[in-house]
């Protein structure tokens, strides 16, 4: 009887020994560098990643910079001693990471930009909203609401960046005023919120007001920015709709605004399907297999992979997000992740 029960516990054994790495074992583990979590965008991007990266079989563990410089350098050293399956980084400061990357990178360790590109030194992957694309839409937004309300593509705007050390925020100005250039009668006023902090997108707007009462129209970078815009626009007396505003990235907060009547639209950036395409190639990434360039269908947006000097890029677009479509549960801001999985790109 003992001999049987001896021999019964050791099959059992091994069938737990077989079964056990499929339930406990993952094929690594990721470590997201996040810049700051000060606005839903970056707390989105968090929950986004760890929840496509863990349908393709990866853990997911993130540390939050709190938008200094210095604390992300030393993250990435210190991740990197850590010898991860990948790093996915979203830079506070491009120019400044640029030797982390390097470093990274000659320890063997795939380093992923995420949202803010990266183009000075290669990376493994990069996956990014159409920034530019963003500009060029927002300044469509904007000839038709200037026109709308003064009769032609006319006025003055301005328009409050992010930080200046961000090409998220600096792309989008480069296609914004790239369009508006067309229109001369436009009079563009641009200025940065350092570090994206709101406060300093409010103190902006209320100097402005100030300085040039005339404006008709407020672009924000960034919807958190639109919601101290705002307060200082009522600071001041203003009714929704006195002076027409809009911004770009389809936050919770900026739908909140449209529906409130203080902003007319918002040019979303597609933070779900960013986040699902670093799921969609981590394998690849990991294994260090080649991505090829050509079109990818992620949750359900045209998205197309280019290989650049810095690595292979996916770039996916974003829309204009307003009245008339803003309880479209595809825009990230009504907070209805996708119910579809990602899976691995062969």
């Amino acid at each position: 009887m003992k001999r049987i029960l001896l021999s019964l516990l050791g099959v059992l054994a091994v069938a737990l020994a077989l079964l056990t790495p499929a339930f406990a074992q993952t094929k690594g583990k990721v470590y997201y560098l996040v810049p700051t979590l000060l606005d839903e965008f970056q707390t989105g991007s968090v929950s986004a990643l760890e929840m496509f990266l863990k349908q393709v079989g990866y853990e997911m563990q993130t540390l939050n910079a709190d938008n200094k410089t210095d604390v992300q350098q030393s993250q990435m050293n210190d991740v990197i001693a850590l010898k991860p399956a990948a790093i996915i980084l979203a830079a506070v400061d491009f120019n400044a990471l640029k030797p982390s990357i390097e470093a990274a990178m000659a320890a063997g360790i795939p380093v992923v930009e995420f949202d803010r590109q990266i183009t000075s030194t290669p990376s493994s992957f990069t996956s990014v909203a159409g920034t530019v694309e963003i500009g060029y839409v927002a300044a469509e937004v904007v000839e038709g609401l200037l026109t709308k309300k003064n009769g032609a593509v006319k006025g003055k705007v301005l328009q409050v960046l992010g930080d200046p050390g961000d090409p998220y925020t600096l792309d989008i100005q480069k296609g914004f005023e790239e369009k508006m250039a067309a229109y001369p009668d436009v009079k563009i006023i641009s200025l940065p919120a350092l570090g994206w902090a709101a406060d300093a997108a409010g103190t902006i707007v209320n100097d402005q007001l100030l300085a040039n009462p005339d404006i008709d129209l407020i672009f924000n970078h960034a919807a958190h920015l639109s919601v101290a815009a705002a307060a200082s626009l009522e600071a001041a007396g203003k009714k929704p709709g006195d002076v027409l505003m809009l911004s770009s990235n389809g936050a919770p907060v900026g739908l909140d605004l449209i529906r409130k009547g203080w902003m007319q639209a918002e040019v979303e950036q597609p933070l779900y399907a960013q986040a699902a395409a670093v799921a969609m190639f981590m394998d690849k990434i990991v294994n260090k297999q080649e991505i090829k360039a050509g079109s990818y269908d992620v949750l359900g947006l045209p998205s197309t992979v280019t290989i650049e000097a810095w690595g292979p890029n996916i770039k996916i677009p974003g829309a204009a997000i307003t009245m008339e479509n803003i309880d479209n549960p595809a825009f990230w801001g009504n907070l209805k992740p996708p119910t579809d999985t990602v899976t691995s790109v062969e």
